[in-house]
């Protein structure tokens, strides 16, 4: 397999890695404003999940009931994740030939309105069928927001990142992801611990989505304050003669897919087990103990909070030790914890006891963290330069699709198939074996030279 990584390299030579890296004070300004993009996107994206798990389908399926219900209301939390991809694609294409700013900050404008949108909805009891339909718009856009948003905040933050560093600072993105959901949980949880259920079903749940507008102000600042990426602004210098020969192209989606499918084929197995267990354990599980196991709502809210939380220090370690051992090295080793651990979790959980159901999440969510701190650098490293963000969003975003969205509605699934939880604990080992196939194919480059562009088509062995 021919990995080509840099144009000015002979064949399978590697250029020692380029530190052009801005100041501390940048870096720390610039990690703020890309964890608190990403705090608030993937709060809108998130707090869907957790409406969808307790009130969705009552509001607006309320003719299915039951288990019918909440697999339709899962349904439309899935149609963001068919989405994404799109998002990511458009990211891609302006990101890697306008700047990794410009998704970023559309993505925003995005996700605002669409939260916001979804927040002032009439129910099914007010429109009828016009309220699932304008709901699923409503996810439709949010899903192409917070696709354009990941990889513009992540390439951002790496390509400006010391090389030895790449990890830690490349986690930042994806700890904001977590911060999001615990923000989202935590949000409900205040709601349904000062609510009565009338007043929390009738226009409580819709205070969390009204705040999404939030995002357009830190989509302004971002477009002022911070800078372009100096890989990209190294880019965008070059001559169109030296451009031409170093492959970069009108259409970066079309050279990443053309040049670098197998990257992008690593990529989507790398986050398969990292995606469907998150959204297993977010909304999967609340569901599954509040419907199966008869356990509190809030207290359910709360025990899946304060595991989350623990991934705010968990996934910065990770991804800062992998800038010593290597990103490989630690993620195989988490996807065969998780396969692992998929029947333990399980048994602690259908105990019914909160400790217990606790002591499981907190184990899931750090296994987790051990793949999800190393991979914002480690798919940074695995493409060029010229179409970093074509080729990581796609494999981000389409994994998303087939691992991440349909895991929820696919976990209460099988458990009303299966009538117990071990058909979710199968599921779990299956996608942790393509994820430990898919990485143990990936070559450790965690040291490459993130300036590295495509080699020419004509020099390409």
């Amino acid at each position: 397999m021919s990995t080509n990584h840099g144009a000015s390299s002979p064949a399978g030579a590697e250029t020692p890695p380029v530190d052009r890296s801005v100041g501390e004070s940048k870096m720390r300004r610039l990690a703020f404003a890309s964890i608190a993009s990403t705090v608030l996107e993937w709060f809108d994206f998130l707090v869907y999940s957790t409406a969808a798990a307790l009130v969705f389908g009552d509001l607006f399926f309320p003719t299915l009931g039951g288990v019918q219900g909440t697999l339709a209301s899962f349904a439309t939390l899935a149609v963001g994740f068919i989405a994404r991809p799109l998002g990511g694609v458009i990211a891609g294409h302006v990101g890697d030939r306008y700047g990794r700013k410009v998704p970023l900050v559309g993505s925003m404008l995005l996700m605002g309105a669409a939260t916001f949108a979804v927040g002032i909805l009439p129910t099914y009891a007010a429109i009828g069928i016009w309220a699932p339909i304008l709901l699923v718009i409503a996810r439709i856009v949010q899903g192409l927001g917070v696709g354009a948003q990941w990889g513009g905040a992540a390439m951002l933050l790496v390509e400006h990142a010391p090389v030895n560093k790449r990890g830690f600072y490349g986690s930042l993105v994806n700890t904001g992801t977590i911060m999001g959901a615990v923000l989202g949980n935590g949000f409900f949880l205040l709601l349904t611990a000062l609510l009565p259920e009338g007043p929390f079903e009738s226009w409580g749940w819709r205070i969390p989505f009204i705040s999404g507008l939030l995002l357009v102000f830190v989509g302004i600042y971002i477009q002022l304050k911070i800078e372009e990426s100096p890989v990209f602004n190294e880019l965008r210098e070059r001559s169109a003669e030296a451009a031409q020969q170093a492959g970069v192209r009108k259409a970066p989606v079309g050279q990443a897919i053309r040049l670098h499918w197998r990257q992008i084929l690593q990529a989507i197995a790398a986050f398969f087990v990292v995606n469907g267990t998150f959204y297993i354990f977010i909304s999967g599980i609340l569901d599954y103990g509040t419907t199966v196991l008869g356990l509190d709502r809030t207290a359910m809210l709360l025990v899946v909070m304060v595991a989350g939380l623990t991934q705010v220090v968990t996934i910065p370690f990770f991804g800062a030790l992998s800038d010593r051992l290597g990103r490989k090295r630690i993620y195989v080793t988490g996807a065969a914890a998780m396969a692992v651990a998929a029947f333990p979790m399980f048994w602690l959980i259908d105990t019914g006891n909160l400790l217990a159901l606790g002591l499981a999440l907190v184990v899931g969510f750090t296994i987790h963290a051990s793949m999800f701190g190393c991979q914002t650098a480690m798919y940074a490293e695995m493409f060029p330069a010229d179409v970093r963000l074509s080729g990581a969003s796609l494999g981000f975003q389409i994994a998303s699709v087939l691992a991440g969205g349909l895991a929820p509605m696919i976990t209460t699934a099988l458990v009303a198939a299966s009538g117990g939880s071990w058909s979710v604990s199968l599921y779990i080992v299956a996608m942790a074996a393509v994820t430990f196939l898919g990485v143990s194919t990936i070559k450790e480059q965690f040291r490459r030279d993130l300036y590295q562009v495509s080699a020419p088509e004509g020099s390409r062995s």
